[in-house]
């Protein structure tokens, strides 16, 4: 077997529970089944789709911040609550639970990486954009 290099901000590595891992080139509907693993490079909102909710109601999410500053915000449970905002600079990670709305926002540009079980994601917009 022949090893290549795989480049990561072009790609999203896809981990089945038999152990095996293949890759393909990242697009916005990929249904995979398996954990993904994504890395990708933001310079703007737009990139993180900031203007969005995201919501993965099958696992855990890994969101990791590799190189940068951004701040991780979690949509509150209930009417009445604040948003939490997690700060997370480079080389740290925070996980977002199970069925957990979250979003990203950028505080320089970033290289970013997650991890989870994209089936049945969502995105919902912002009503305060």
């Amino acid at each position: 077997m022949t090893i290549t290099p795989i480049d990561l901000l072009a790609s999203s590595l896809h981990l089945h529970p038999d152990g095996h891992v293949h890759t393909e080139k990242r697009t916005p509907d990929s249904d995979q089944d398996g954990w993904q693993l994504t890395a990708f490079h933001a310079k703007t909102g737009a990139d993180v789709h900031a203007d969005h909710w995201e919501v993965h109601p099958e696992a855990e999410e890994v969101v990791s911040c590799i190189i940068g500053k951004i701040r991780l915000h979690l949509r509150p449970d209930r009417p009445g609550q604040q948003e939490e905002e997690i700060r997370l600079v480079a080389g740290t990670a925070a996980i977002v639970p199970r069925g957990r709305w979250h979003r990203i926002e950028l505080d320089i540009p970033s290289t970013i990486m997650a991890v989870t079980l994209p089936r049945g994601s969502r995105l919902e917009k912002r009503a305060d954009v």
